[in-house]
C-alpha cells in the first residue's frame, strides 16, 4: 500500500513537472519569437481586422461590378485582379479615352497598411483615393449623381444598401463599402512572418542569407515595417539617373512633381510594399522591368550604389519570395510561367 501511494505521488509529481517544463519551453519560444519581432526592422503582418461581414460582401460585389464605371465596361478588379497578385501583370493599363495610364497598377493587397497611397503618395486615405479613381475620366469615368442613381435603381443594390446602412444609396456609403472590403485584403502568415514569430526552420539558409543581405546593403532603410515599404518617399535613381522610359512620353516619370511642381520632387515616388512581390511583375512605376532578379540588380545600382554578384541577387530574390502570404487562408497562387503580357 505504501509503495503504491509513493508511486502515485511520484507519477503526479512527474506529470506536474512535465507540465512545468512544457510551459517554460512554450514561454521561451514565445519570448524568442517576440524578441526577434521586436529586434527586426520588418514586423509580422497581422490577420484581417474585425470588419462588418455584410459591408465586406457588399464592397466585394461593387469592386467586381462594372456598374461603378461611367461607361459600364470596367470594374475595380479590371486593374486589381485578386487572382493575379492584386494587379494585372501589365506594364500599364489603357483607360477609357485610349490613353495609357501614367503608372503601373500597384497591388491592392495590404493596401490599408500603406501610410501613403498611389505611386505619388498623393492620398492618405482609402476613401479619398477611391473617390478620385471613380471620378477620373481615364480610370472609372463616373460622376456621383448618375452613379448613385444607377445603384439606387438596381434591384440588388438598392435593397442591400437599405439593409446595411438603413437608407437609400449615398456617396459616403459606397465609399465605406469599398474601403471596408479593401481593408479585408490582407495577406498574413507568409513564411517570413512565421520566421519572425519564431519558426526558424521555415525559411532556408539561402533565404536567411538574402534577408541579411537585404539589411546589410541597406534595402531595409526604405522597405521596412509590416508592409515592407509603403510608408515613405524616395527618389528613383539616387546613384545615377535611371531616367524616363525613352520610348514613352509619360509624364508619370516625373513622380510627385506632377502634383507639387517642386523641382526636388522630380522622380520621387512612394516606396512600394514588397509583400507578395514575386506575384506583381512587371516592376517599377511604369512596369518597365519584367524580371524580379533584374529589378533587384537595378535597385541595388540606382538606389544603393552597389553592384551585386549573381549569388547575392539570387539570395535576395529567394528572401523576397518568402514574403508571399495567404489570402482567405490560402497561399497566393504562383505567377503564370508565361510572365506578364
Amino acid at each position: 500500500m505504501v509503495a503504491k501511494a509513493a508511486a502515485k505521488r511520484l507519477s503526479a509529481f512527474s506529470a506536474v513537472w512535465l507540465l512545468i517544463v512544457l510551459s517554460v519551453a512554450a514561454a521561451t519560444t514565445m519570448a524568442l519569437a517576440s524578441g526577434r519581432s521586436q529586434r527586426e526592422p520588418i514586423t509580422p503582418l497581422e490577420a484581417v481586422p474585425d470588419l462588418d461581414p455584410a459591408k465586406v460582401a457588399l464592397g466585394k460585389q461593387l469592386f467586381n461590378d462594372p456598374i461603378l464605371s461611367g461607361k459600364g465596361k470596367l470594374a475595380c478588379s479590371s486593374c486589381h485582379d485578386l487572382n493575379a497578385g492584386g494587379t494585372v501583370n501589365l506594364k500599364r493599363t489603357v483607360g477609357y479615352d485610349g490613353k495609357m495610364h501614367r503608372f503601373n497598377a500597384p497591388s491592392i493587397f495590404n493596401v490599408a497598411n500603406n501610410y501613403r497611397l498611389g505611386w505619388r503618395g498623393n492620398f492618405t486615405s482609402l476613401a479619398a483615393q477611391n473617390d478620385a479613381v471613380l471620378l477620373d475620366p481615364n480610370l472609372m469615368a463616373s460622376q456621383w449623381g448618375p452613379l448613385v442613381a444607377k445603384l439606387q435603381a438596381s434591384n440588388v443594390y438598392g435593397a442591400e444598401f437599405q439593409q446595411i446602412y438603413n437608407r437609400d444609396v449615398e456617396r459616403n456609403d459606397v465609399l465605406d463599402a469599398l474601403v471596408t472590403f479593401e481593408r479585408s485584403l490582407t495577406t498574413p502568415n507568409s513564411r517570413f512572418d512565421q520566421y519572425l514569430r519564431g519558426e526558424s526552420d521555415v525559411i532556408s539558409s539561402q533565404e536567411k542569407k538574402g534577408y541579411e543581405l537585404f539589411k546589410s546593403y541597406g534595402c531595409v532603410s526604405c522597405h521596412q515595417g509590416s508592409n515592407v515599404g509603403g510608408n515613405l518617399f524616395e527618389k528613383f535613381g539616387i546613384f545615377g539617373d535611371f531616367g524616363p522610359n525613352p520610348s514613352s512620353d509619360n509624364d508619370g516619370d516625373l513622380g510627385r512633381w506632377t502634383i507639387t511642381h517642386d523641382d526636388k520632387d522630380k522622380g520621387v515616388f512612394r516606396v512600394p510594399s514588397l509583400r507578395n512581390v514575386e506575384m506583381t511583375s512587371p516592376y517599377f512605376h511604369d512596369g518597365r522591368v519584367a524580371s524580379l532578379p533584374e529589378a533587384v540588380a537595378i535597385m541595388s545600382r540606382t538606389q544603393l550604389g552597389q553592384v551585386l554578384s549573381q549569388d547575392d541577387v539570387d539570395a535576395i530574390v529567394a528572401f523576397l519570395k518568402t514574403l508571399t502570404g495567404e489570402y482567405n487562408g490560402r497561399l497566393l497562387d504562383a505567377p503564370s510561367p508565361s510572365g506578364p503580357q
